[in-house]
Parts: C-alpha cells; structure tokens; sequence
C-alpha cells in the first residue's frame, strides 16, 4: 500500500506544528493517521479524531467499491447517466447530419444486401433515423432516456453500452435473416422486398432495453406490468403501420433478453469461507458469446442466399 506523500517535518520540540498544506497555519492537531498537523481545512472526520486529506485519499484506494446484483457500482446510482447521453447526442447529431447531407442516410442504413460487404451497417442504422421525421428519432430518443436512466445506474456504464450495441447488432441481424432475395417475379412488379429495403432506427437497441427490462424486474422481484402494455402497443404497431423494420424489433428484444439473462443469473460464485463471493468476467465471455453467434446467424445467411440479380 503507498503512504502519504512526506511533507518536510523537523519534529524539534521547540517547532511550532504548521499544518504541511498551509504553512502559514498553526495546528496542535494531529492526523491519527500519519501523526502531522492538520488545519481545520484539512481535517476529515475519521473513527478516532481527524485524519487528513492525503491519508482519507489513501485509505480510499484500499476501499472496494460497492456493486449492484448485476455488477453496476452502487456509487453511480442517482448520477447522471453518461452512456445513455452520449447515445442520444450521437443520434441527434447524426439526424442533424442527415437533414443537412440527404446522401447520409443511404450510407449507413442497414439493408440485407449490403451488410456481407458493408459490415458497419448492422451497428450504424441504429444511430440514425427517418430523416425529417421527428416523430420516430422523438419517441426512440424519449425510451432510450426512460429506459437509459433506471438501466444504467444498475448494470453500470460498460454493460449497458454492451447492451445497447448487441441489442441493436442483432436487430439488424434478424432483419437480415428474415429478409429473402426477390425473385424474378417480384422484380418484374418493381417489388424488391426487405432484402434491398433499406432500415435505420434505435428501435432495435431500444426493444433491447425494454426487453432487458423485463428480465431485470423478474431477477429483483419487482412488476413490469406497465411495460407489457408498451411492448404489446409497439408491437402492433410494427405490424399494422407500413414502413416499420418489425423484424428488427424482434431481434433486438430476443437479445436484449438474452443479455439481461447473463446479467441476472451469471457471475455468482458460491460461499468461500462463509463469505459470499461475486465475479462478473464471465458477463463479458458470455456477452461476447451472444456476439460471435450473431455474427455466425449473419455468416450463414449470407452463405446460403443467393440472388437472381
């Protein structure tokens, strides 16, 4: 363990005690800690007497931070929530981006017949939007915050952006594998089908939170009622409106699920030595287990589809 940082300190019975950070400071009160004078500026209340600041620093590094259930640092809780704001600023400035550089928006949608050899697609649809809509970045942008605020105190920063991008790869991922070549047919009537039908949205991340949302609540013993009754409304939605990737909804919810699942009931070791023990690195081999097979689903598509054109 490091010591506090040594101040220059004769000790000479006949020195006046100065406190080491203000010299100009007389103390006759002692840090429990190190034994120098500390100021009144410079006391910390500790068990015993005062310590100083440079000891309280010290003694903070030994200190192990508090975890939630699923691995997010109970210190974050109540603070504000950076991932989820970075998110909606990315979105926003990219909405921006598209109403000024129309050509914006073929260039990083998703569409099947582009991702085996435009790979960035399947992650960069999700950060961008319907151009001049405001109605479908506005909604998107509202659940995100909803859902970012109470999500992201709990799994902490990194998981949650982990989510966040997974949930959206893998709403492009099932998008693509429910996604066919149009066939001769389909081309003579100018129908092209979703397999060059282009996709953009956070809908895919944000189904991902809503359905991590529900594995959460069930793991704490709390109610998600309410959120059923948003799931079954977007979904009909998805649906009955024209021009919705409801595919992508799916996917996004299916691995939004399955991330929350490695979040709730991995990363517990059992009783050692009567005292309760928890790891989350399996959380990340786990995570990165999800990817690798969505990345495989993705592979295989492309190895079996052929088309016409």
């Amino acid at each position: 363990m490091s010591e506090p940082t040594a101040y220059p300190q004769s000790n000479a019975p006949d020195e006046v005690p100065v406190c080491p950070r203000h010299t100009d400071r007389v103390s006759y009160v002692r840090c429990q800690r190190c034994g120098r004078p500390v100021c009144p500026e410079c006391q910390r209340p500790a068990a015993v007497g005062v310590q100083c600041v440079d000891c309280v620093r010290e003694g903070a590094k030994t200190i192990r931070q508090g975890r939630t259930i699923f691995g997010g640092d109970v210190a974050a809780i109540g603070g504000r929530p950076l991932v989820t704001l970075t998110i909606i600023g990315i979105c926003v400035a990219v909405f921006v981006g598209q109403m000024a550089i129309p050509s914006l928006t073929d260039d990083v949608a998703f569409a099947p017949y582009l991702g085996d050899t435009q790979p960035w697609r399947f992650l960069t649809s999700a950060f961008a939007h319907a151009p001049n809509n405001f109605l479908h970045i506005g909604f998107n942008m509202w659940a995100l915050w909803m859902m970012g605020q109470y999500l992201e105190p709990m799994l902490g920063r990194a998981r949650f952006a982990a989510l966040y991008l997974i949930s959206a790869f893998g709403g492009s991922v099932v998008y693509l594998l429910l996604a066919f070549p149009h066939s001769i047919a389909q081309l003579n009537n100018r129908d092209y089908g979703p397999w060059e039908t282009a996709a953009v949205g956070a809908s895919g991340a944000v189904f991902g939170l809503f359905g991590a949302f529900l594995i959460l609540q069930r793991r704490l013993g709390r109610s998600a009622a309410t959120m059923y009754a948003t799931i079954a409304i977007n979904a009909v939605i998805g649906f009955v409106v024209p021009g919705i990737a409801w595919q992508a909804h799916l996917g996004g919810f299916l691995v939004g699920i399955a991330c929350a699942a490695v979040f709730a009931y991995l990363g517990k070791r059992p009783e050692v030595g009567g005292t309760q023990r928890a790891s989350f690195a399996i959380h990340w081999i786990a995570l990165a287990g999800i990817t690798v097979l969505l990345v495989v689903l993705a592979v295989a598509k492309y190895a079996v589809t052929t088309s016409p054109i």
